[in-house]
């Protein structure tokens, strides 16, 4: 499980991606990653708010507070900069991992 493990920007690109299916908040965020990933990535919260707040910070999300069932939630939405970020980071990971992969296929 890579809790809090910060590996080469891949949260961010995590949240760019769960983004770009519409406005969500944190914790759902979160969960999301969880469950897609199968349980293998579990960000908590002192990993994935310094995230968020660094990518509304470099204008890639914004945030909006919404009530919700009596509670206030943040809810972050991509921006147009935040896809062209998405579009670049996605290719970035495909470099990264057919470069491990092309390591890990060697022979012995």
């Amino acid at each position: 499980m890579f809790t809090g493990m910060n590996f080469r920007g891949g949260l961010t690109t995590l949240i760019l991606q769960n983004l770009s299916r519409g406005p969500n908040h944190g914790y759902r965020i979160a969960q999301e990653i969880k469950d897609k990933s199968k349980g293998v990535l579990d960000f908590q919260e002192g990993a994935l708010y310094p995230a968020l707040h660094g990518l509304e910070g470099k204008g890639w999300i914004s945030s909006q507070t919404r009530e919700e069932n009596g509670r206030v939630r943040c809810y972050y939405k991509l921006t147009e900069r935040g896809r062209k970020a998405l579009a670049t980071e996605k290719q970035e990971w495909e470099r990264l991992s057919g470069a491990f992969n092309l390591i890990l296929q060697e022979a012995p």
